[in-house]
């Protein structure tokens, strides 16, 4: 398969996906088949872009222009190529996991929301190969209007509600921020392409430099900086692989995607660092990770904790791109992928507790690792990783950020690095220890999944396992698998990335 063509299937394959979905609706076998297909065909495809990207190639798909010179232009490089190898991978994994959620739940709506996500991921495969910012711009607000359908999948007043403050924010922020900024640059350089080096040096000087910036870094509200965060807790209200997908697939790493290809290819690193625009954009992210973990520590709701933590997380990424040096870049974007891995665990082990035990606070979980070992198991592998510990993929992202900050001479992030990482083994490590460690509270019922054994005095058997479905336990033990396989990958990662931090 010719690359361009295997960049066109990647990007349609979901989207073809969504039309077998759809079309198979009444028929759950076939339909949620024909997911698992089109996952498989899509990360195929994408695999088969590697290769060429690896060997310095930027391979090219050109749809049209709207006027000569800008149109619908895809380029994917190693940025781009990471993302999308995330996202489709991913998908996999998310797909049997949903089936097994939205099944063992007993979820309404089914096909409507296999629909919606996979034109989602289509979306977020069209952000991760943009040759330029128009292009980024249409498949960021696709991937924006084609999960609000899932944030709302429930229908509850509380969804509802929830969809409002998902869509107000992330349209409000993206239309009259991010696109002010897009046409600011079109109007300064006369062009919108992602550019090495990037394309405003000597083109826009200053304070408007800063302000550019800001409508930029404002504009990209996936990307949860503080004070625009509240979208992505409010979110929490929709089924867990739709968390996952927020949270690790799609929409907050297209967010921060976005920061870092504004950074690199549009202002450039070099002309950051050396203005000086982004320096008060290191402190919003520094205290959006230190600030937001805090306020994780206070969560008894397990998804409400994941979710700001991973509104911490993200500004790991945001303050990579900020400090402008090689280091920190290669480190934001490594974080993209660690972090990835670490969040879906987490949050597929969150779903697998409500399903099996229909436990949603951590208050509530005592003892319950002794009956859902490989749950709490992952999710102490998935802690350990977003923490930043060996010898997990997390830890090596980490590293890169804070050489870094000593790079840029900026020691006061090693520090807030430091303190984060902290926070994270006090808000995380304890929900796994509560359900290994903690004795059982009388009158907490015993976890009963579909086909759980009933003793024969008709009572519920205390004895043994009980875990959720096994197509929601295997997906949670693979991204595990996948956090510890990425601490090895490390190096080749690095090394992949290292053409965008060129200077």
């Amino acid at each position: 398969m010719r690359v361009e063509l295997a960049m066109a299937v990647a990007l349609a394959g979901p989207l073809a996906g969504a039309a077998a979905i759809a079309l198979f609706g009444r028929r759950p076998n076939l339909r949620d088949g024909a997911m698992i297909v089109a996952s498989v065909v899509t990360f195929l495809a994408v695999y088969r872009i590697l290769p060429a990207v690896d060997a310095g190639g930027r391979p090219e798909l050109f749809l049209f222009d709207f006027v000569p010179g800008l149109g619908i232009r895809f380029v994917i490089e190693p940025l781009g190529m990471l993302f999308a190898l995330v996202a489709s991978f991913l998908w996999i994994v998310t797909s049997f996991y949903a089936i097994g959620y939205m099944r063992g739940h007993g979820e309404e709506n089914q096909t409507r929301f296999y629909v919606c996500f996979a034109i989602a991921i289509s979306a977020a495969l069209g952000v991760a190969m943009s040759g330029n910012m128009l292009t980024l711009f249409i498949a960021y607000e696709v991937l924006t209007l084609s999960t609000y359908p899932l944030v709302t999948h429930h229908q509850s007043p509380e969804s509802m509600r929830a969809g409002r403050t998902y869509l107000g924010i992330l349209l409000s922020t993206s239309i009259g921020l991010q696109l002010v900024g897009i046409v600011w640059t079109y109007g300064a350089t006369g062009t919108l392409d992602f550019t090495p080096g990037g394309i405003l040096a000597g083109k826009v000087e200053g304070w408007p430099l800063i302000v550019l910036l800001f409508l930029y870094m404002y504009g990209i509200g996936k990307a949860a900086l503080l004070p625009i965060h509240r979208w992505l807790p409010a979110a929490m209200v929709a089924p867990t692989p739709v968390s996952a997908l927020l949270h690790a697939v799609a929409v907050v790493k297209a967010g921060v995607f976005t920061v870092l290809k504004v950074a690199i290819y549009i202002f450039g690193v070099d002309y950051l660092s050396e203005t000086g625009a982004s320096t008060w954009l290191m402190y919003v992210a520094g205290a959006t990770v230190v600030i937001a973990s805090l306020v994780a520590l206070t969560k008894d709701n397990l998804k409400a904790r994941l979710a700001y933590s991973t509104v911490s997380q993200l500004s790991y990424v945001v303050l990579g791109a900020a400090l402008a040096t090689s280091w920190s870049v290669v480190g934001g974007a490594m974080h993209i992928a660690m972090h990835a891995f670490g969040k879906i665990t987490l949050f597929f082990c969150a779903g697998a507790i409500m399903v099996a035990a229909h436990k949603t606070e951590i208050s509530d979980m005592a003892g319950l690792g002794r009956r859902m070992p490989f749950t709490f198991a992952a999710f102490a592998v998935g802690a350990l990783s977003v923490t930043g510990l060996p010898p997990l993929g997390g830890v090596w992202s980490k590293w890169y950020l804070g050489l870094g900050a000593v790079e840029a001479e900026q020691l006061i992030f090693v520090a807030v690095l430091m303190i984060s990482s902290l926070l994270n083994v006090a808000y995380l490590i304890p929900v796994a220890a509560r359900g290994f460690i903690s004795p059982k509270r009388e009158g907490d019922p015993v976890p009963q999944p579909v086909g759980a054994a009933v003793a024969h005095d008709g009572h519920e058997d205390e004895d043994g396992i009980r875990e959720a479905p096994m197509f929601c336990v295997v997906p949670l033990c693979l991204t595990a698998i996948g956090c510890l396989a990425l601490f090895f990958a490390a190096d080749d990662i690095a090394a992949f990335l290292a053409p965008i931090a060129q200077r």
